[in-house]
């Protein structure tokens, strides 16, 4: 039977892989029980999920999600395992334009969400309107001093028409009408990495970077043409997901590939793509039409975070 492997990865050499049977039954729920840690064959359990052990170990301390919708949505999910294990628990909220928190006051950890879809900047010109900035990220001011950073980035880049959040797209003192996805997205990628090299100290914060979420608006990714996310009840079945791997993919893993200081791949595409059955669609009340971006909660983003815990503490 072939095996399918889900990643976490560091550019400074560790890797931790998931390696599960070729059935998705199976992939499931062996990623959540046992790693191989790259380099050495041996096979370990990976401990469930505790939120109580969680709090404990990171007492005090500030962890960050930066990045858009997704990164929400992984928010969200981690702050509620937490709290399933802690229900009685004094917490406190906090929202605000572009910036939320939870804070389990009796542990003095706080999990914060910054919104912003590029990473690098999005600014208002009065002359040229919206531009993307390629080679600048002001934003970052906020990321500092944070205990651990787990980064996303992508979903807003694809978009086009009406829905395309900028005017122009800016690097250095030139401005485009368009530009390649795939290469914007590379070069926005590369002055991220360059500000994680230049304001991260690793002895103090641990970086993280989401891979890329799929999206299943087109049902021939899994050969199913006529179809898209909206009624699927039932994960893919199969060793190899038909669409195969993304090219944001190969971006990320390039960047990634290029950072001196250790940044950790949560590689949760491919065990994402097969989850054509975890999207809101027209299920939830809060979407007007059909959603095959976003993912139910609880769901699929709390089999993310239990690989952002095995990274942790396995």
């Amino acid at each position: 039977m072939a095996a399918m492997i889900a990643t976490i990865s560091s550019t400074d050499g560790n890797l931790l892989h998931v390696i599960c049977p070729g059935t998705m039954f199976f992939f499931f729920f062996c990623a959540l029980l046992m790693f191989t840690n790259g380099g050495n064959n041996a096979r370990r359990h990976v401990s469930r999920f505790n939120g109580l052990y969680f709090l404990e170990k990171w007492r005090g301390k500030k962890i960050m999600f930066v990045g858009d919708s997704l990164s929400s949505n992984q928010w969200i999910s981690l702050t509620c395992l937490i709290h399933s294990w802690v229900p009685n628990s004094k917490y406190k909220v906090f929202r605000s334009d572009g910036l939320s928190s939870v804070t389990f006051e009796e542990y003095g950890v706080t999990i914060l969400l910054y919104r912003t879809p590029f990473l690098v900047d999005l600014v208002n010109d009065n002359k040229a309107g919206r531009i993307l900035k390629l080679d600048t990220i002001h934003n970052g001011r906020a990321w500092r001093g944070m205990d651990m950073l787990i980064f996303n980035t992508w979903h807003w880049w694809t978009h086009t028409g009406r829905s395309q959040p900028w005017d122009y797209i800016q690097e250095g003192n030139k401005l485009y009408k368009n530009m390649n996805r795939l290469i914007a997205f590379y070069k926005g990628l590369t002055t991220w990495a360059r500000w994680v090299l230049r304001f991260v100290d690793p002895s103090r914060t641990k970086v993280f970077f989401q891979d890329i979420s799929p999206t299943h608006y087109e049902g021939r990714d899994w050969w199913q043409p006529s179809k898209s996310c909206a009624g699927e009840t039932q994960p893919f079945f199969g060793t190899r997901y038909p669409a195969g791997t993304p090219l944001e993919w190969v971006v990320v893993n390039k960047v990634l590939s290029r950072i001196k200081k250790p940044v950790y791949l949560l590689d949760v595409t491919l065990l994402s793509q097969y989850r054509k059955d975890a999207h809101p669609s027209h299920y939830s009340g809060n979407h007007g039409g059909t959603d095959c971006s976003h993912w139910c909660l609880p769901g699929l983003p709390d089999t993310w975070n239990q690989l952002l815990y095995a990274a942790l503490f396995s």
